[in-house]
């Protein structure tokens, strides 16, 4: 089953996030748990909740993704940035057991100046504060772009990270195809060597989500700026080459491309036709 869709705003409420997704052939969907460059999360109405998890069931949906705040930095040098993360997150995890078998992606943040094994320390650390045995969400890492002092740029950063996680069964990897093609993975040319690499540090059964995003940069740039599928440097025949790799096949595919809902429709149908 090919599992595509893009990021929709909650903001209209739960089960109409669900019958927006359904109207534009999406069959997964990302949403953001709270304001992205906020604290404030909107209250969960149960009701609304139990409602947008019966339309997925009976959709044929894959698994839905939420998004952490970029707020959140659980490796900052600053304390009380740390404890918000740890906050927040911990909260996020409570209201996502309205959707079990959800996964839940964040960044893991910026070191700021501390270092990657500090950082990479203190991550771990809000893990190990905010997991538990009995949640039913499975936590993401994603992987990043590597600007300026952020962690995982390189797949060896993330599995760092899961080797200090106590209860690694309830955490795995989100691959972003921008991020990574900017963090010096050439995907678009190359994914079974890609691939071939995460399974070798990682492991592939880490792998739970994809962001399928095109670059505004060539690979190695560091820079981090999503495009549309086609219009970047990763272009037509990569997306192709990523949809039909036999080690995604199963995955949820998620666009963060900058586009308004008919653009998504067209990039989930353009995705669509590629998948062999």
């Amino acid at each position: 089953m090919f599992y595509i869709g893009c990021h929709l705003s909650p903001s209209a409420g739960l089960l109409a996030m669900g019958k927006t997704a359904l109207s534009i052939g999406a069959s997964t969907f990302q949403f953001f748990t709270r304001n992205p460059r906020g604290s404030r999360a909107r209250a969960i109405d149960p009701a609304d909740a139990a409602a947008l998890v019966e339309l997925l069931r009976h959709s044929g949906f894959g698994p839905i993704v939420a998004h952490a705040p970029y707020t959140i930095n659980p490796c900052s040098k600053d304390a009380h940035t740390r404890e918000f993360a740890q906050m927040t997150m911990a909260d996020d995890l409570v209201r996502l057991e309205h959707f079990p078998g959800s996964l839940y992606n964040f960044h893991p943040g910026s070191h700021t100046g501390q270092g990657t094994e500090a950082g990479i320390a203190l991550i771990a650390d809000t893990l190990n504060a905010i997991l538990s045995p009995e949640q039913h969400t499975t936590v993401l890492l994603e992987t990043m772009a590597g600007k300026g002092t952020e962690i995982g740029g390189r797949f060896e950063e993330l599995r760092e990270i899961l080797d200090r996680v106590d209860l690694p069964g309830r955490m795995g990897v989100c691959l972003d195809t921008c991020h990574v093609n900017d963090a010096g993975y050439d995907i678009a040319a190359d994914p079974d060597a890609v691939l071939t690499d995460f399974d070798r540090v990682i492991g592939l059964d880490c792998l739970k989500a994809v962001h399928i995003n095109d670059s505004m940069n060539a690979v190695g740039a560091r820079k981090d700026r999503h495009a549309r599928i086609g219009e970047g440097h990763l272009g037509l025949e990569g997306f192709r080459r990523i949809v039909n790799h036999p080690a995604l096949a199963d995955l949820p595919f998620v666009l963060e491309t900058p586009n308004e809902l008919p653009g998504y429709a067209r990039e989930i149908a353009l995705l669509k036709e590629m998948r062999a």
